[in-house]
């Protein structure tokens, strides 16, 4: 089952981010529903939950929706570089055997919302993506975009590019097909049974021009111990923590999360405590998180700052954030604004 809590970095939120700017789409539209700002996305160090970016990729249907082949022109986009270790443990691969065996592998670090699989038949060797844990308005998109994925990873392994042979999808055709041909090479086929790509199996024990045993291995490694400290952050505390920056303003209390989770508040209380944490404690991370984010990328006031965290004063907040930083919030926000200039 795919993790929707499980983090990622931001960098294929930025590159959705550049798809709306371009169509006239502001970054904070985009970023709509998230809790995330525009200016922690183009952080380095800044991670997102699957589930935000499923939030900004619906943003972004709602407007544009009708362009046909726009989840292939952002798929377009998606170069190794992106992917940190993932990537890197890619191209310093031996052979695209082995590219194919490490991306399914580490596949949680990739921007890859359902399962990939892969097969050997013959002459073909093909992936296939399983999109039905997506809900169904977002299939055609994420789909396209994982697809043309795969078709840069192939471009960026070998300069000419590995020749896709085939590719299908299950939704239908759109009333345009040319932007596919130009990201795919070849004419797809819609309406198919599976969601797959096809290329020719000589490709797959050709060796690889960038290969390096050592970097490779290093980055699996990097690889292991970044799945590793993300998942440990899922389970039912990283659900409680969606629920609870789902929508800053209106921060639900514990009975109306519990409700969402479809548990009882007892429940809740019981099953966080199995995690070593609870309810207060998470609203108080979640709180704290969004005020220093707040304080440092906007100009809100302490006030403002205030009633979007859900305090009914701000003396209650200003009390919250002595406790969380020894200093008031304008000090903080003085201190972040010396340490950007």
């Amino acid at each position: 089952m795919f993790d929707w809590d499980l983090l990622r970095n931001t960098s294929s939120i930025h590159v959705l981010m550049r798809l709306a700017e371009e169509r006239g789409m502001s970054a904070a539209e985009c970023l709509a529903g998230t809790t995330l700002l525009p200016e922690a996305v183009i952080d380095p160090a800044a991670e997102a939950t699957a589930r935000q970016e499923l939030r900004v990729v619906r943003n972004l249907l709602e407007r544009f929706g009708d362009e046909p082949g726009l989840g292939a022109v952002a798929g377009s986009r998606y170069h190794l570089s992106m992917y940190g270790p993932w990537g890197l443990a890619l191209l310093s691969s031996r052979t695209v055997r082995e590219v194919v065996d490490v991306a399914l592998r580490y596949l949680d670090l990739a921007f890859v919302f359902g399962q990939l699989t892969f097969e050997e038949c013959g002459a073909d060797a093909r992936l296939r993506f399983d999109d039905s844990e997506i809900p169904r308005d977002l299939r055609p998109f994420l789909t396209e975009r994982i697809m043309a994925g795969i078709r840069t990873i192939g471009v960026e392994l070998f300069a000419a590019g590995i020749p896709l042979r085939q590719v299908e999808f299950r939704h239908a055709a759109p009333w345009d097909t040319s932007r596919y041909v130009e990201v795919y090479g070849v004419e797809p086929i819609f309406g198919a049974p599976a969601n797959t790509v096809t290329f020719d199996s000589v490709y797959l024990d050709m060796p690889l021009p960038q290969a390096n045993e050592w970097a490779r291995g290093t980055c699996e490694q990097l690889c292991r111990d970044l799945l590793a400290r993300r998942r440990a952050r899922t389970g039912v505390a990283g659900a409680v923590r969606d629920l609870l920056v789902r929508n800053p303003g209106e921060i639900p209390d514990q009975v109306a999360v519990a409700a969402e989770l479809y548990m009882s508040p007892r429940t809740l209380s019981r099953r966080l405590g199995e995690e070593g944490t609870s309810f207060r404690a998470l609203l108080d991370e979640v709180r704290q998180m969004l005020s220093e984010e707040l304080l440092t990328h906007t100009d809100m006031t302490t006030e403002q700052v205030a009633v979007r965290l859900g305090y009914t004063e701000a003396a209650s907040f200003i009390r919250a954030f002595r406790r969380w930083h020894g200093r008031p919030p304008q000090d903080f926000r003085h201190a972040a604004s010396v340490s950007r200039s």
